[in-house]
């Protein structure tokens, strides 16, 4: 059978690690990967029996690619702490690596906020994949890249996604950050229309295109909190464009 190792980026999890490590313990070795969290993170992860390993954040990217190196297994799957693998998403997980049709697989994360799942705001990303010669790209909404193709399992991920509304809007603003950077180093420029269209056009697709108005008032609230962090993302590009910060 083929074997399976887990890892999970943390800081400060304290009250969501517990569970997400015991959605997991299915897994042949969990790899907890902390950023130097300041609470007890760290502690319940040892008391666990996960390998833990200090690294101090820089991006995404680079934080996952340095706990890739101290997995030992055949697969890998990558889990937050504030996500859980419920018993079905489980099985499927198993069955697919056993099968060796695909070399990944994609997870279904549907948003959780206001107390209900959304499953008109969710996401499709790849999370399950063989170890050898797989790596990340990117430093915010990394991509994972695969040798072979990739399939998407059917049973979806819990997934604890916003503690309360200002730790969304925080989130948001933190991501906006790296994704302006991100857009300076490629020679981007933010313009008026940046700060006008790209706003409305991802609130008309979260709510109108991907039938988030089915979702009701925590539907129109993500909707417009995502508008609102494509446009903190062309500010900030304004502001490192100008040398301010």
């Amino acid at each position: 059978m083929a074997t399976l190792s887990v890892i999970i980026p943390t800081y400060n999890e304290e009250s969501y690690l517990r569970d997400a490590l015991y959605s997991v313990r299915f897994a042949d070795e969990i790899i907890v990967i902390d950023s130097y969290s300041t609470d007890d993170t760290v502690a319940i992860a040892k008391a666990y029996g996960c390998k833990v390993v200090l690294r101090a954040f820089d991006n995404f990217s680079n934080q996952k690619n340095h706990a890739l190196t101290f997995a030992t297994c055949d697969w890998v799957l990558f889990v937050d702490g504030d996500e859980r693998i419920p018993y079905l998403l489980k099985n499927e997980i198993l069955e697919a690596m056993d099968s060796g049709k695909h070399a990944a697989y994609k997870l279904n994360f549907p948003h959780f906020y206001m107390n209900r799942f959304l499953y008109h705001h969710s996401d499709n990303v790849t999370r399950l994949v063989r170890r050898a010669g797989c790596r990340f790209e990117g430093s915010v909404h990394e991509k994972l890249i695969v040798e072979g193709s990739t399939g998407k399992l059917k049973h979806p991920v819990l997934h604890y996604t916003y503690k309360g509304l200002m730790h969304y809007i925080s989130k948001k603003d933190s991501y906006a950050w790296f994704q302006a950077e991100q857009l300076l180093q490629k020679g981007k420029k933010a313009t008026y229309f940046h700060l006008a269209f790209k706003p409305f056009y991802r609130f008309f697709s979260s709510y109108i295109l991907r039938r988030g108005f089915m979702d009701g008032i925590p539907g129109l609230t993500v909707a417009s909190i995502n508008a609102y962090g494509v446009f903190s993302r062309y500010v900030k590009l304004m502001l490192l464009q100008r040398g301010m910060q």
